[in-house]
């Protein structure tokens, strides 16, 4: 399998958002742990020398390299400059546009830009010695200029007549000059030096640029291009604990001019491949995002304002709260994709924030550190609870049974909640239905698991392993160029997606331990915690497995609270609480009984626990990798019978 990635034409534009993807490029949501040992709490001098500690060990996760980034104070302050551009002006501007301009109208204007900026692609595959390539945009040109009315139309594309991308960049690419430092652009976005020049050159190089009349179509089929994209760029900027981080990651592959290594060598590992098919889960309607509200509400707990997400149904219909997967965004694609799959079956939806990312930590949690399930489900309960308040105040009758469903660590607090109902405070949201899709049982199990993975890199050979890395996170960056249908198609091998959805948690557990250590600093990081220079406490805090957060940093934290290791093993297992879900007939379980986060012994348990009639479970899927199927969101509805 191979695959060349198309040279842009120009930056990718406000703030280079077309290439955001997480750092793995994978929505993968999962569990939270629990830990095996603690003490008793440290001094700040202690704790720094465990720190210490823990920074000289030989830590066997690897990360891929990524773009050096000097200048980031001032990269993050041009970034902030050309976010509150696109949130603010040119998101909003674009949507009234959209509405305006018909969409084969902006396939036009599209169409019409390559066209017009035919000169620059010739001459940089002349300066490059690619013959082919300028005899094809030559006769591209010809073709659409003629026949496609000025190039309003793409008649050579219709006519599958090959077309070939060339720009500077890509040219002084070719004669050698391999880019060193990470650079943001005013307005223009994610760049590096070589494609900054580059871009200088491509403008030099169209013959409208020096005349002011056609100067500005330039910037008017700049502006239709962004268009269709803002919406999705805005979104996925959002979901993001570190939009600018994720940028600069997906930068530094998606730059590249060269592909990578497609063929896998390697075994293919099932339940890990069939994991990262979440990342092709999507909405049916691409903006399905749109069509609904964006609310806030003051929260008892921590008196802060926690934002959320719904779409209501236009009459009385029940009402079904979605709790997403360990650091998941309310906004996140396999959210969005579950609560439009529960509105188009006639449920009002509401969309949260795990408890594990940034927003819900700085927002809603009353502990400093998200860990703890008592603690971490308790908010999460206060949250739901003034949300469902502030909505029967704003629509009185229209609201019906509730249920939670959660996914993955909301699986998990769905159940544990679902347990403790009896036990909930007096005026505390009840749920008439609880959905538990892919839940862990035992989240220290969970844990061994992600650590296992974060440590898969080993199996390369030594000298091999820092390249591997690389190439698989290109090989990510560049998913969107291949024709992949299934998760089963991935280019990658058993090693790598291991290694992947590893980086993707270890990512997660970056951005957990930077927000809550900059709300409430332990003493246990060596690094000042900035929010404008952060590549150096990331380095170290990337030091940092699940098991070490629990040691260095939840265990010390809660056992000043009265709170030992032995009661976090209790909370952490859903075992414990056998009895009160046995007799909880609210409860609806779903499961992939290849997934690597639950064994054998967890399913039996599951079984025989729920039965049949409140189980449903499916043969393949690894982790949340089948939640787009058909089969498995028609159990998703199933699952809530009887409300409506």
């Amino acid at each position: 399998m191979s695959a060349s990635p198309p040279s842009p034409s120009r930056p990718l534009g406000l703030p280079g958002l077309a290439r955001i993807l997480r750092p793995a490029a994978l929505i993968v949501c999962g569990l939270l742990g629990a830990c095996s040992s603690g003490g008793p709490a440290p001094d700040r001098a202690t704790a720094r020398a465990g720190a210490a500690h823990a920074a000289t060990r030989q830590d066997p996760a690897l990360l891929p390299e990524f773009m050096p980034d000097p200048m980031e104070p001032a990269n993050r302050g041009v970034w902030a400059v050309n976010r509150g551009l696109l949130v603010g002006v040119i998101e909003p501007t674009a949507r009234a546009y959209r509405a305006v301009v018909a969409p084969a109208a902006r396939r036009s204007i599209r169409d019409f830009t390559r066209n017009i900026t035919y000169p620059g692609r010739c001459v940089n595959h002349l300066l490059q010695g690619r013959w082919a390539g300028a005899g094809d945009e030559s006769l591209r040109f010809l073709c659409n200029t003629t026949v496609g009315i000025g190039g309003l139309f793409d008649m050579a594309g219709r006519w599958n007549m090959p077309r070939s991308d060339a720009d500077f960049a890509q040219t002084f690419s070719h004669w050698g000059w391999t880019p060193r430092n990470y650079l943001m652009l005013p307005i223009l976005g994610p760049s590096d030096p070589c494609h900054a020049v580059g871009w200088a050159a491509d403008e030099a190089v169209e013959p409208w640029s020096y005349a002011n009349p056609y100067r500005y179509v330039d910037y008017g089929t700049y502006y239709n291009d962004l268009s269709d994209k803002t919406a999705e760029y805005v979104r996925s900027m959002r979901c993001e604990a570190d939009p600018y981080a994720a940028a600069k990651y997906a930068w530094t592959y998606t730059s590249q001019l060269t592909p990578p290594d497609w063929p896998t060598t390697g075994k293919k590992d099932t339940p890990t491949l069939q994991t990262l098919g979440v990342a092709m889960i999507a909405c049916h309607d691409p903006d399905f995002a749109q069509h609904g509200q964006e609310l806030s509400v003051r929260l008892p707990s921590t008196g802060r304002n926690l934002p959320f997400n719904c779409w209501l149904q236009p009459g009385p219909a029940p009402l079904v709260y979605v709790a997403p997967g360990l650091g998941s965004h309310r906004l996140s694609m396999t959210t969005l994709a579950l609560a439009e799959t529960l509105y188009l079956h006639g449920f009002s939806v509401v969309t949260t924030t795990s408890v594990f990312h940034p927003e819900f930590i700085e927002q809603a949690s009353t502990a400093a550190l998200p860990a703890y399930p008592p603690a971490d489900c308790q908010d999460l309960l206060v949250a739901l609870t003034a949300i469902d308040g502030i909505l029967v105040k704003k629509h009185p009758g229209m609201l019906g049974k509730r249920a939670l469903v959660g996914f993955s660590l909301g699986g998990f607090e769905a159940l544990h909640l679902a347990a403790r109902e009896k036990r909930a405070a007096p005026g505390m949201l009840r749920f008439d239905r609880y959905v538990a899709i892919d839940s862990p049982v035992r989240l220290d199990y969970g844990i061994a698991r992600i650590d296992g993975f974060n440590e898969a890199a080993l199996a390369w050979p030594p000298a091999e392993r820092q390249c591997r890395a690389n190439n698989a996170m290109h090989k990510v960056a560049e998913l969107p160029t291949l024709p992949v249908d299934s998760s089963a198609d991935l280019p990658f091998d058993g090693i790598e997606s291991k290694f992947l959805i590893g980086l993707t948690f270890r990512m997660i557990l970056r951005d957990a331990i930077f927000s809550s250590q900059s709300r409430h600093d332990l003493g246990v990081l060596r690094v000042p915690l900035s929010r404008w220079r952060r590549e150096p406490s990331y380095q170290e805090i990337s030091e940092y497995s699940y098991r070490d957060y629990f040691r260095k940093f939840v265990v010390p934290y809660y056992h000043g609270r009265g709170i030992e290791p032995r009661d976090f093993m209790r909370e952490a297992n859903l075992m414990n609480d056998q009895s009160a879900l046995q007799s909880q007939p609210k409860v609806r379980i779903l499961l992939n009984r290849n997934d690597f986060l639950t064994t054998r012994a967890d399913i039996s348990w599951l079984r025989s626990t729920f039965g049949p009639a409140r189980l449903k479970s499916f043969p393949n899927g690894g982790h949340l990798g089948n939640m787009a199927s058909g089969p498995v969101q028609q159990a998703i509805v199933e699952s809530l019978h009887g409300l409506q």
